[in-house]
């Protein structure tokens, strides 16, 4: 089944990655009342997980890019969770942004825009979402980014 999302990543010259399998005790996609909620992404890039931290080994268009490669997989997830039927997402109501971050790095709203950015170029109107950008000391396998999501389905 090929949807308007489906075709606007086409456009974007943008491919959905195959949805990742759960590393530890948890499901990738839990839907209730009408609700998705996506277990938190990590970026993979050529098959490995895009690693580092922000404003010590990896510069802010890396970390955006990963940042978008999260975003990828999110919709990836749905995808599979909705049996393919993309068309069937509402909005995108929230997500959650996680920053592998040195110190004194402060620009995670920055960072964060690869997935926010990703979700309205895709979704249009019904992308745009309430968003928390947060610095954090580590992440699962050493990612730069993790980002969880909350999507409306009809």
């Amino acid at each position: 089944m090929t949807t308007a999302i489906d075709r606007k990543l086409e456009e974007l010259g943008l491919a959905l990655p195959e949805a990742a399998a759960p590393v530890a005790a948890y499901v990738p996609v839990v839907e209730a009342g009408g609700l998705l909620h996506v277990s938190g992404q990590l970026p993979f890039k050529d098959g490995a997980v895009m690693t580092g931290r922000a404003g010590e080994d990896r510069d802010l268009a890396y970390v955006q890019e990963a940042a978008q490669r999260c975003g990828l997989m999110l919709v990836a997830q749905i995808k599979k969770h909705l049996g393919g039927d993309l068309s069937r997402v509402e909005r995108v109501v929230k997500l959650g942004v996680f920053v592998n971050s040195a110190a004194d790095f402060t620009d995670q709203p920055e960072a964060a825009n690869g997935a926010s950015e990703l979700m309205q170029a895709l979704f249009g109107e019904a992308g745009r979402h309430a968003r928390a950008a947060v610095g954090v000391p580590t992440l699962p396998r050493g990612a730069v980014v993790e980002v969880d999501a909350i999507f409306a389905v009809r």
